[in-house]
């Protein structure tokens, strides 16, 4: 790789490199990928077991390529998405180089473009396209010291319930990860805790549609930022088992004992802050919400669609709800695992460029960053909500590669001018 020279170097091949491969191929834009380990590695490996994507396989996809032995109403386990990446690699000649990590990334001074140092070797590109997403450092919050009594792990290090000490689990984090992980846990045998923050609760399916398809003909796959406020506010919804719509009461019916956000430690004692209930009622306004919306434009577009009366039924609330537990001695309630299901921070230093913000945030308008030539691809709310989900980071590659063949325009303009003068 000594002395190469790419037009545009894309960093990353999951779903955010392979869509950004696509579209620059498609532009006749010369491109090499370059990746620490395999193709859609974090599906293989930073995942659970029975993880499965949390869209339908009709919907979250690329729309070059339908996945194979997945039901389009289905919703695709882990390894099917990494091996549907896989092909679809193949499928649009991808040039990806696997096995090579980019460790620094500077601009040439004197010169236009970046230098390169990877594990293979240097090169040069013009242009940088960060696809490595924003889930790359996981999250452990400095609650509960390494030295307590009690195994933690992070989400993206939980594979199984065997992988566990005997006895009881807390998982902190009710999320997507959490709330499944949770109820895997609980179906396992094992006494399970669920801390709860504040979160939307869309439903997984109402009227016979997917919620997936309710944003869409709703219009608010397209919001183009998080309201006020709710910039850490986590989704809870589901595709395991079948799909079903995330409820906390009926996990706490189940055997899950809910309590609120983890707040402090102290000599085996962990506290809860308050607002269990609140946050939870939140949720529930969230969700009633959209099947307001949803029952509205059913009426508004004259659909037949079937009534699903039982969808606002509620189930009471547990007694963990109306008197929650604000303090758990973790030895007495024979907790033995922390899951962590906190999520993941940016991990840029290979990119040493000017394009972030003070607190490490790259600063960027649709993918487009503040330093000429560098451009971001696949952080979540990039150009709207629904840029975390595989379809939306595939329109997100588009708008950046016309980006990129914008400023190749102008750079052939300039190019095709310096000839002229040099020959008259």
């Amino acid at each position: 790789m000594a002395g190469e020279e790419v037009d545009v170097l894309v960093v990353g091949a999951g779903q955010a490199g392979i869509a950004m491969s696509e579209h620059l191929s498609a532009r006749g834009i010369s491109h090499l990928v370059l990746e620490r380990n395999r193709i859609a590695e974090s599906w293989r490996t930073m995942r659970w077991d029975s993880l499965v994507a949390n869209g339908p396989a009709w919907h979250d996809r690329f729309p070059g390529l339908e996945f194979e032995d997945v039901d389009p109403a289905a919703f695709a386990p882990k390894d099917s998405v990494a091996e549907y990446f896989e092909s679809y690699a193949e499928k649009i000649a991808a040039p990806v180089r696997c096995g090579v990590d980019v460790t620094s990334v500077r601009r040439r001074p004197g010169a236009p473009g970046f230098h390169v140092t990877t594990t293979d070797g240097p090169l040069e590109a013009r242009y940088i396209v960060a696809a490595t997403g924003a889930f790359q450092k996981p999250v452990i919050p400095a609650v509960v010291p390494e030295s307590a009594a009690v195994l933690q792990l992070h989400s993206s290090s939980y594979r199984n319930p065997e992988q566990l000490p005997d006895g009881g689990v807390l998982v902190i984090g009710a999320g997507s990860s959490g709330v499944q992980i949770a109820a895997e846990i609980r179906r396992a045998g094992r006494p399970v805790h669920l801390a709860v923050g504040a979160h939307d609760r869309p439903p997984r399916s109402y009227r016979g549609r997917d919620f997936c398809w309710w944003l869409g003909v709703l219009g608010l796959w397209d919001a183009a930022a998080p309201p006020a406020g709710a910039e850490h506010v986590t989704i809870a919804v589901s595709g395991a088992g079948g799909g079903r719509t995330v409820d906390f009461r009926e996990l706490a019916q189940a055997g899950i004992v809910l309590t609120g956000r983890a707040s402090g430690y102290s000599d085996g004692v962990l506290s809860f802050a308050p607002g269990l209930r609140e946050d939870i009622a939140k949720g529930d306004v969230n969700y009633l919400e959209l099947l307001d919306a949803a029952d509205a434009y059913v009426e508004r577009n004259g659909l037949e669609l079937p009534e699903e009366p039982q969808a606002r039924v509620q189930l009471p609330d547990p007694e963990c709800l109306t008197n929650p537990v604000l303090e758990l001695d973790l030895a007495a309630a024979g907790i033995t695992s922390i899951i962590w299901a906190t999520g993941f921070a940016r991990d840029y230093d290979w990119l040493q460029v000017d394009a972030f913000g003070n607190n490490g945030v790259p600063q960027q308008q649709r993918g487009v960053s503040s330093e000429p030539g560098v451009y971001f691809l696949g952080l979540p709310w990039q150009s709207r909500r629904g840029s975390s989900f595989i379809w939306g980071v595939w329109h997100d590659a588009k708008y950046v590669a016309d980006q990129i063949s914008i400023q190749q325009g102008y750079l052939e303009h300039h190019e095709a001018g310096a000839l002229a003068s040099s020959r008259v």
